[in-house]
């Protein structure tokens, strides 16, 4: 015999997701966007299509993979949008924005993840660890601290 639940009545709040972040860089504009570019994707195998509709896709080779997002703008060095189910394998839509300016001397980068769907609760909190993981590479990258690969 089979068991299923199921859980009734959500709430907004349980189907949606906000997370914001500043990245205060000490580079050019130019070279934190193209931190950004490369960075993405770190420390897992991610490629990016650097243009409108271009993948976001982890490579696991052999034809196999995950695709995380699509391209939704770029407008180089000030703008990277993405759009797609990101890390989450289920009914989920995500939106991720990038927007860079010259911010004191440097570059200021500020990051929104925006989400709708059925978002579980591991992936609720380890985002925004996640996401500061991967920003922390791109200032790393972009001030000459993190070797390129």
């Amino acid at each position: 015999m089979s068991t299923a639940t199921a859980k009734m009545n959500r709430t907004i709040e349980d189907l949606t997701l906000e997370i914001k972040q500043e990245i205060h860089v000490k580079a050019p504009l130019e070279k934190t966007f193209s931190a950004l570019l490369e960075q993405d994707g770190t420390p897992m195998p991610l490629k990016l299509e650097a243009w409108p509709g271009g993948r976001w896709y982890r490579d696991l080779g052999d034809g196999n993979g995950h695709l995380w997002a699509h391209v939704q703008a770029i407008k180089r060095p000030t703008l990277l949008e993405f759009y797609g189910p990101l890390f989450m394998s289920y009914p989920v839509s995500s939106n991720l924005q990038y927007r860079l300016k010259e911010h004191d001397g440097g570059t200021l980068i500020e990051f929104l993840h925006t989400a709708l769907g059925l978002i579980t609760e591991d992936h609720r909190t380890g985002v925004v660890t996640g996401w500061g993981h991967v920003h922390e590479m791109v200032q790393k990258l972009a001030e000459g601290r993190l070797k390129a690969h």
